[in-house]
């Protein structure tokens, strides 16, 4: 099972926030943006601001899928 981000996005969508606004209100780095796009693991304290500045819980943005729609999602997006 891996993790994916892909209901963050959603998230984002909904709210009308671009993934640069969520950077700089949460001051997480590019590098860490960067992660979460690509369905990398991020630290746990990471999600947590996010959840804070979207005012969610952290099931609203991250869910557990089999390992190969991780890579799926990664292939399409290359």
């Amino acid at each position: 099972m891996a993790l994916s981000y892909n209901n963050l996005w959603h998230r984002l969508i909904d709210c009308g926030m671009s993934k640069t606004e969520l950077r700089r209100a949460t001051g997480i780095s590019s590098v860490t943006l960067a992660k979460l796009s690509k369905s990398e693991p991020v630290a746990t304290t990471t999600l947590e601001r996010i959840c804070e500045v979207l005012k969610c819980d952290i099931g609203d943005i991250v869910s557990r899928v089999p390992d190969a729609n991780v890579r799926k999602d990664k292939e399409r997006q290359r």
